[in-house]
């Protein structure tokens, strides 16, 4: 971990959230995939250099398909980033998961379609994905979350990712519990993906703010609904960030013993005489080390 900075990603408000707003400094990265989310700010939190992005811009401009996954990754393996904290907001599809629990997952089914899901239109790249969050953080994070007062936390959970913008039908719901779904969201896929194939250890704190559409309210009048949903988003969200910053110094103390960073050594399928040298130049953050720009 020598020199190398966790980045966190989250929603809205994560600089304020985290109490470090107008502490760190904006970069404005250009990328392959066009701009990031937005600005990402760096600074040393809790003495852990830390790389900060809102997922869905400023103002919550950025809806899951929009937000730009690739350009966001990207950018975070540009400035020096080798772990990925993500957060975000989930529907529980279990009775055991309520709202202001916490859940870290281990597996995802993805039901997106809409959205580029590789960084490697050029050439021919297949990651392993057989556990599609990284090992190493998921045990640091349920370390953590059982030392210390964050309240419920599941270690085990499989995430369905749609498409959205819209919620599920109730039909459709029923339907991801029978699948084995656990949590349902729109936003890990294709961020985890991407993760892999630029070989950083990505994590999840999922947070539960409601049972989906699965289980009827417990009030029929959308008032209570709503305020019912801000109360457990405002209370797990804060629970989830504690919990973040809690890991901060076990990540960048604990060796790495995954092949997380290390998965394109057998992920390249193409020729590698065939590729390009504007495509090694474009994609030198992610693929440098095995195919470096030839000297011409």
């Amino acid at each position: 971990m020598a020199g190398s900075r966790v980045g966190i990603i989250g929603g809205s408000g994560l600089l304020e959230a985290l109490g470090v707003a107008g502490q760190a400094e904006p970069h404005v990265i250009e990328t392959p995939f066009g701009p990031p989310s937005g600005p990402i700010f760096t600074m040393e939190l809790d003495g852990v250099p830390v790389a900060l992005l809102d997922r869905h811009g400023a103002g919550h401009m950025l809806g899951p398909t929009r937000v730009p996954y690739r350009a966001n990754l990207f950018a975070l393996k540009v400035l020096g980033v080798s772990h990925v904290l993500a957060c975000g907001m989930v529907g529980s599809l279990r009775e055991h998961i309520h709202p202001h629990h916490l859940v870290i997952p281990d597996q995802v089914i993805d039901r997106t379609y809409r959205r580029p899901c590789t960084f490697y239109d050029d050439l021919v790249v297949h990651v392993e994905m057989t556990e599609p969050f990284c090992e190493t953080l998921r045990h640091v994070l349920s370390e953590v979350a059982q030392e210390s007062s964050t309240g419920k936390v599941h270690s085990q959970a499989t995430y369905i990712c749609i498409e959205g913008p819209s919620l599920s039908t109730r039909a459709e719901s029923r339907m991801y519990r029978t699948w084995g779904g656990d949590l349902i969201g729109m936003t890990v896929m294709p961020e985890a993906r991407l993760a892999r194939e630029a070989e950083l250890h990505y994590a999840l704190v999922a947070v539960p703010t409601d049972y989906d559409s699965w289980q009827p309210p417990l009030s029929t009048a959308p008032e209570a609904q709503n305020t019912a949903h801000f109360q457990n988003r405002r209370v797990a969200i804060a629970n989830a960030l504690g919990l973040l910053r809690r890991s901060l110094s076990r990540i960048a103390s604990a060796p790495v013993q995954c092949h997380c960073d290390s998965v394109l050594a057998l992920g390249i399928w193409s020729d590698r005489s065939r590729i390009s040298n504007e495509v090694r130049t474009r994609l030198r953050p992610l693929i440098g080390k095995y195919l470096p720009p030839e000297v011409v």
